[in-house]
């Protein structure tokens, strides 16, 4: 199954989650600190909500498509490449407290898009290290530039 993903950077984390299980008729999936995410079955959809700053409003942080294999993320690659988008692959990427395979393309505003498959949970928000979903994000929005314990790369 795939299902897009809307990935939001919210100021009030808990009110977030709150509003969001009233609106969507279920909890979160997934609850880390600064971090949850829904995974809806009708209509399919996945929720990410990344703790922003106190204060600013909610913004889109990025874009997604998940799917259920790396074999998906390949051909949606190749299907991007084809048609001449400039890609970004990353393998084995902690991002979200999960290990993906995924990736980026930018529409033309500058808003970040993923196809990404998760492989397994993981402990951390992002890899210590840092990856290419910093420079997805840092993209997204040049403001940002260390992690606010957000990933901008939320499965």
């Amino acid at each position: 199954m795939s299902r897009v993903q809307l990935a939001l950077r919210v100021p009030d984390l808990a009110a977030s989650i709150a509003f969001y299980t009233k609106l969507l008729g279920t909890g979160p999936a997934k609850l880390r600190d600064g971090y949850a995410n829904f995974a809806v079955a009708d209509p399919p959809l996945k929720l990410v909500l990344v703790e922003g700053a106190e204060r600013e409003e909610t913004r889109i942080d990025h874009l997604g498509v998940e799917v259920d294999t790396t074999d998906a993320v390949r051909a949606a690659t190749t299907r991007l490449g084809d048609a001449g988008l400039d890609t970004d692959v990353e393998d084995d990427t902690t991002c979200c407290y999960a290990v993906q395979d995924k990736v980026w393309v930018h529409g033309p505003g500058k808003e970040a898009w993923e196809v990404y498959v998760v492989k397994a949970d993981a402990d951390s928000m992002t890899k210590q290290t840092g990856s290419s979903c910093r420079a997805a994000q840092t993209a997204a929005d040049p403001a940002v530039t260390e992690p606010s314990g957000a990933g901008g790369c939320c499965g």
